[in-house]
């Protein structure tokens, strides 16, 4: 690995990640009472290019070998809206920018020997450092070793300013970065992606619905699975019948009690065929 400097002189990564926001964008926008006028044409990925801060916006920032992953998937839908509307923020920061010498090594062979790369502290404590200038919130590690996210979780997040994830590669983050800068660790699942950028999305997703006013129906989030420790109970909608298949009598009775009653038990049902930990979790919690 070369110990060249990790810039030239007259160029910082802050002043090259400045230049390639202002190449790649191409389209203009006013900020109005903490909104931005978005043309319908915009490209998601346009939706984080010389994005200013909001006063009041919940901040995302992802650390990241591959910032044009970025925002995927969050730029549709109601995320992508709500990014739009001003609610929440995306931006990124770069790995490859505080690379060391001239091809921007991020990493080095595991001391003690082994498969694989890890991630150079050094690297890694530069770009961290930059992230936090302008990222509020916890900082945090996407790893399989980590807490498995949960809704809990998500829920928790959504009551933060925001939050910095460092999306993980190759065979993870040198220990002494973990340690100096107290960085939790949150786990996806019980499974090994090839990097944290797809972890770091569903995460994402699973949060900013939480955000106020990004779901058009508030309600929405109550019912659903995991939202009291039990999965949701099964949906219907028209036509009543298909494919010789029938809506649930009790769904149409117009009882809404006895509607409630039939969604709570078919909750528990399938709580307790499916996800038995999570049966025995609230049964510890709530016997009754």
């Amino acid at each position: 690995m070369s110990d060249e400097t990790p810039q030239t002189p007259d160029q910082t990564p802050d002043q090259e990640t400045d230049q390639q926001q202002t190449k790649s964008h191409t389209k203009s926008h006013t900020k109005s009472h903490g909104r931005k006028s978005i043309r319908p044409t915009l490209k998601p990925r346009e939706l984080m290019s010389h994005n200013p801060d909001l006063a009041r916006a919940w901040q995302a920032h992802i650390v990241t070998l591959f910032p044009e992953a970025f925002p995927g998937v969050l730029g549709e839908s109601l995320t992508g809206k709500a990014i739009k509307d001003g609610k929440w923020q995306l931006s990124t920061t770069d790995l490859r920018l505080f690379g060391e010498g001239k091809h921007r090594n991020v990493d080095d062979t595991p001391a003690g020997g082994g498969a694989g790369m890890v991630l150079r502290p050094d690297v890694m404590g530069r770009a961290i450092e930059h992230a936090i200038q302008r990222a509020p919130g916890p900082l945090v590690y996407l790893s399989p070793r980590g807490k498995r996210f949960d809704q809990k979780m998500a829920r928790d997040w959504a009551t933060l300013p925001g939050i910095t994830m460092i999306c993980g590669r190759f065979e993870g983050l040198d220990q002494r970065v973990i340690d100096h800068y107290n960085i939790a660790e949150v786990s996806l699942g019980d499974f090994v992606l090839t990097g944290g950028e797809i972890a770091a999305q569903a995460m994402l997703d699973a949060t900013v619905r939480l955000l106020p006013g990004v779901l058009g129906n508030a309600d929405s989030t109550v019912d659903e699975s995991h939202s009291d420790g039990l999965l949701e109970h099964p949906q219907y909608t028209r036509p009543a019948t298909w494919n010789g298949h029938a809506i649930p009598e009790i769904l149409m009775s117009g009882h809404h009690g006895k509607i409630a009653q039939w969604r709570r038990d078919m909750s528990e049902q399938l709580t307790q065929a499916r996800r038995p930990d999570l049966w025995a979790k609230r049964q510890s919690q709530d016997p009754e």
